[in-house]
């Protein structure tokens, strides 16, 4: 399953991206990643991502289909 960490700098719209590791072309720096976990598809991680970040959404590079704003 692939792993998920969430940037724990907000752009400029208040969203917490959510990152797929090892996948993404505009990863975060690493001192700014909050590691997720394991999970089957970016729908599970932008759910963990929100219990520390109220606004969170996917990467559209990386979790498009999890990317709303």
């Amino acid at each position: 399953m692939p792993s998920y960490y969430v940037n724990k700098n907000a752009q400029d719209n208040g969203d917490h991206e959510v990152h797929q590791v090892d996948v993404c072309p505009t990863p975060a720096d690493e001192k700014n990643r909050l590691y997720l976990g394991n999970f089957s598809g970016c729908q599970g991680a932008v759910r963990e991502a929100k219990k520390h970040y109220l606004k969170a959404n996917g990467c559209a590079n990386c979790s498009p289909a999890c990317h709303t704003s």
